[in-house]
């Protein structure tokens, strides 16, 4: 459906709501299941740490932060292309063909929604991390616990990197996971959550 999912603010498909929809979307299974697992895992413990009320806008915070750091990379590579943040929606595909080379990367941005609870749920990792930094983690494939003060960060080093470098064969909305984890990091300093 072309209502739920986000699109680039400029999309001809773009409409306001979808900045809260899209984090009900998702991409297959395994991406509703890790989402999810993170969720079940690291929800209570926070919801029970600050309230069902700051745990209920610190996820959608995160999840509108992500989507809004999203945006502003994709305005960024827009403009690297063209010179300009937004294009004219009536003669959209003759403008992604005279870009040569950067044509079809136009359209992926134009055409191609973000779909995703992952940047509410980084938001919920980085204030996890920084109320419960010595609390011991089990990670999968990884056969001893890591504090959280340590592999939350290493995670965020990861997803700055996997967004930086674009592989083609990654379709991730790194920079959306990145983008919530920064509202995340910011709620818990406003907010003056201590750790425990």
């Amino acid at each position: 459906m072309q209502v739920l999912p986000v699109y680039y603010f400029n999309s001809p498909f773009f409409r306001p709501w979808e900045i809260i929809t899209y984090m009900f979307m998702h991409g297959g299974f395994t991406h509703i299941f890790f989402n999810m697992f993170a969720l079940f895992s690291f929800g209570p413990i926070l919801e029970y740490a600050m309230g069902s009320k700051k745990f209920f806008n610190l996820y959608f915070l995160c999840g509108i932060g992500g989507v809004l750091c999203n945006f502003a990379v994709q305005a960024y590579e827009v403009h690297a292309i063209t010179g300009a943040f937004t294009l004219s929606h009536p003669e959209l595909q003759s403008t992604f063909d005279q870009y040569l080379g950067g044509g079809e990367k136009l359209a992926a941005i134009y055409y191609v929604p973000t779909v995703g609870a992952s940047g509410a749920i980084f938001g919920l990792l980085v204030a996890f991390g920084m109320l419960y930094p010595n609390l011991e983690l089990m990670i999968m494939f990884i056969p001893v616990p890591i504090k959280a003060k340590y592999i939350i960060p290493i995670y965020i080093v990861i997803e700055l990197f996997m967004g930086y470098e674009k592989f083609s064969w990654d379709p991730v909305a790194h920079f959306a996971h990145l983008g919530g984890a920064l509202i995340g990091y910011l709620m818990v300093k406003i907010w003056r959550l201590q750790h425990n």
